[in-house]
């Protein structure tokens, strides 16, 4: 039994809110604190336009929050929703929302001395289920600090963990390496230089044969050891995603992920009808309404959510549970912070038609400790449930530095 926990205050009030934009660290990275008065700080955080979230905050949502109770976290989201509603809930607007949110989280967390799965029902599962996105260490890092396009990352160069690279030049060895670490999944963007050659408009032959060899090769050396996700990062149009799916029957993918893009989701729902493979939908879409419309016209066979984009973790588990009742299964997305992966932990942690948290094992092995102050402990295929309360990590205090990478602080 747990020992009887100290009462919060009654009130917990808002002090300062803080973004930074660690760029050198992360591009597109936007890291954010919510102070209070009684020194407890929430942490939160999100990815893309980091300089318009940051606006978003600072300059309209801090007049709400400031001063305000930071235990009401349902009455912050719902204000900041209906408000941005008024002209569009997409894009900065969610991420704006998805950042204070997480951080709202975990000062509730930290208040009731819990993590937050547990204040969301408690945990279904001791361990996630996790698989590795086959990125490398400078995937989404540009040199100088600038923000990249989505889908565009280059392959990387030979070296330790650089599976974007290894995947092409020796994708056996790759799987090979996966599976004695244990991960039971790993996601692939192989047909992204095809798009960028034809704007995804068409695919050759040749370029399918490109993308689908090591594919073919990795089935071959490790059979079914492996589950293959394969990511199109919505780059191509209906005939060309056809093709693309008859390319990889023999392969059994898991799952084809935003083959189409995510504009048009009746195209999407044709798509899954005539494609005959399981289809996931999708981090390209920013909240439960998006998500309704998917699961309606039966256009998924699992949903992608990424907590830091759709809305934190309030809107994400009210999106994993909308699935639920379509008996759709849920993952989770992350190649962008590592707060955005401790968010999805405590989703999958909490809800039970979860079945996937997405990692990259080489931002976790290489920049995220500069950013986080304990790494995910992952092993066996699995990530063990956060321990700490609240979100159950921080952010390095020593990021937040006036003067430097678009730091502001606006205080009560």
């Amino acid at each position: 039994m747990l020992p009887y926990l100290t009462p919060p205050p009654a009130q917990l009030k808002i002090t300062a809110v803080e973004t930074i934009a660690p760029s050198e660290l992360m591009g597109n990275l936007l890291l954010l604190r919510i102070h209070t008065d009684a020194g407890i700080i929430g942490h939160g955080e999100t990815y893309y336009g980091p300089s318009a979230v940051a606006a978003l905050i600072h300059d309209w949502m801090c007049e709400r929050l400031l001063g305000a109770e930071a235990l009401a976290v349902e009455s912050h989201w719902r204000f900041f929703y209906e408000r941005f509603g008024n002209f569009g809930i997409g894009g900065a607007e969610m991420r704006a929302i998805s950042a204070v949110d997480l951080a709202l989280w975990d000062i509730l967390g930290q208040v009731c001395q819990q993590p937050i799965y547990r204040l969301l029902g408690g945990p279904v599962r001791d361990a996630v289920p996790v698989y590795n996105s086959c990125g490398n260490p400078s995937y989404g890092r540009r040199p100088g600090g600038k923000p990249g396009w989505p889908g565009y990352g280059s392959l990387g160069e030979p070296g330790p963990l650089n599976d974007s690279y290894q995947l092409f030049h020796d994708p056996v060895g790759l799987a090979q390496e996966l599976v004695a670490e244990g991960y039971s999944g790993m996601k692939v963007w192989c047909f992204d230089r095809a798009a960028h050659r034809s704007g995804g408009m068409r695919i050759s032959l040749d370029d399918l044969e490109e993308a689908v060899a090591p594919l073919r090769k990795v089935r071959e050396a490790v059979g079914t050891k492996l589950e293959l996700m394969v990511d199109g990062h919505g780059f191509f149009m209906l005939p060309a995603a056809l093709r693309i799916a008859d390319a990889l029957k023999d392969i059994k993918p898991l799952w084809l992920e935003d083959i189409l893009k995510m504009d048009n989701l009746e195209t999407v729902a044709d798509f899954r009808r005539q494609c005959g493979l399981p289809v996931s939908v999708s981090e390209m879409l920013l909240h439960r309404p998006h998500y309704a419309r998917v699961l309606e016209n039966r256009a998924a066979d699992y949903v992608m959510v990424d907590p830091t984009w759709a809305g934190g973790i309030s809107e994400t588990v009210r999106i994993a549970h909308l699935a639920q009742g379509y008996n759709v299964p849920v993952t989770m997305h992350d190649c962008t912070g590592p707060l955005t992966l401790f968010a999805g932990l405590h989703v999958n942690a909490a809800v039970p038609g979860c079945c996937y948290q997405e990692t990259v094992r080489a931002h976790i092995r290489s920049f995220y400790r500069e950013i986080i102050d304990e790494l995910p402990v992952i092993s066996a295929g699995h990530a063990a449930l956060p321990t700490r309360p609240g979100l159950g990590v921080r952010l390095h205090d020593s990021l937040f530095k006036s003067g430097t990478n678009n730091h502001r602080i606006t205080r009560l």
